[in-house]
C-alpha cells in the first residue's frame, strides 16, 4: 500500500518536472517571436523618424535660402544674436 503510494507521489513529481521543462522550451521561442515583432515596430519607427529628418532638413534649407535671399549681409552669428537677445 505504502510502496503503491509512494510510487504515485513520485510520478506526479516526474510529471511537474516535465511539465515545467515543456514549459520552458516554449517560453524562449515566445520571447524570441516577441523580439521579432519589436524588432519590425522599431525598424519602420526609424524609417518614419528618418523621412520627417529629412523633411525637417530640407525644410531648414528652404528656410536658409529664403532668409539669405532677403537679407544677403546676414550670417548665423548675427541670427544667433539676435536669438540671444530675445
Amino acid at each position: 500500500m505504502w510502496t503503491l503510494l509512494a510510487l504515485i507521489c513520485l510520478s506526479l513529481a516526474l510529471l511537474g518536472i516535465a511539465g515545467l521543462q515543456f514549459t520552458y522550451l516554449f517560453y524562449p521561442d515566445r520571447i524570441h517571436k516577441e523580439r521579432k515583432k519589436l524588432i519590425l515596430k522599431l525598424e519602420s519607427e526609424c524609417r518614419r523618424l528618418t523621412t520627417r529628418l529629412r523633411e525637417a532638413e530640407a525644410r531648414i534649407t528652404e528656410q536658409d535660402e529664403i532668409l539669405l535671399k532677403i537679407y544677403p549681409e546676414t550670417s548665423e552669428e548675427v541670427w544667433a544674436d539676435v536669438i540671444d537677445e530675445r
